[in-house]
Parts: structure tokens; C-alpha cells; sequence
């Protein structure tokens, strides 16, 4: 059996994976993600479909979404305009864990609510 050895510590490399990890892990960022993995859509589709999201922090997801090649962007000119979005490769393979993570707090959500009560039983004591 061959053993491998972790690899060593690189704080550069820390940082640039916390970046990546900041955008791809913010709870506005995976349910953008989620939706667009059903199929491209329109800014007020989305806006409709994400329970919550203010059309100010969707156009600000988007954007950063779009910076670090996650979605792509297409605009129609009509009246009014027509901006699609839709996943990229990247964004495409960014879909499994986020699917992942979404079946795991739907799978364990009673668990992380037990805990939470009893935490707070013992806490308020």
C-alpha cells in the first residue's frame, strides 16, 4: 500500500484557495449556482426563484460570479433588455459539490436542529 505524505503548508496558497472559497461558499453564491443548474435564465427568473435575494445582492453575486468565470453573461437588445445567464464549464463542475452540500443539509437538518436545542438547553442553564 502506498502511503502519501499531506503537502506542505503554503500560506499563499491558503489565501487564494480562502478567496475562491469565499465566493463559491456564500449562501447567495451556491443558490445562484443551484438554479442555473436546472438551465440558463433570466435576471428576474432568478430573482423569483431565490427566495429572499434583494435584486441589489443578485446583481452583485451575478457580477462576481461572472468575474471568477463561473456564469456567463448574453445581452439582447430589445425593450426592455434581455440578459441571460447561464453556467459555464467551470460553474458546470462547481454544480456537483454544491449539489452535494444541498443533499447533505437536506439529509441532516433534523440533526443540526437536535443539536442546536440541546446547545441552547445547556447554554441558557
Amino acid at each position: 500500500m502506498k502511503v502519501t505524505t499531506p503537502p506542505q503548508h503554503d500560506p499563499a496558497a491558503c489565501v487564494r484557495v480562502s478567496e475562491v472559497l469565499g465566493r463559491v461558499g456564500d449562501k447567495w453564491s451556491i443558490q445562484v449556482v443551484s438554479a442555473l443548474g436546472n438551465g440558463p435564465h433570466r435576471f428576474n427568473e432568478l430573482r423569483r426563484a431565490i427566495d429572499g435575494i434583494s435584486q441589489r445582492m443578485l446583481t452583485l453575486t451575478l457580477r462576481g460570479l461572472e468575474r471568477d468565470g463561473l456564469i456567463g453573461r448574453k445581452v439582447t437588445p430589445s425593450i426592455p433588455p434581455r440578459v441571460d445567464y447561464w453556467l459555464t464549464d467551470l460553474g458546470q463542475s462547481l454544480l456537483v459539490p454544491v449539489q452535494a452540500l444541498g443533499n447533505w443539509a437536506l439529509t441532516h437538518r433534523n440533526s443540526v436542529d437536535q443539536a442546536r436545542n440541546a446547545y441552547d438547553r445547556l447554554v441558557d442553564e
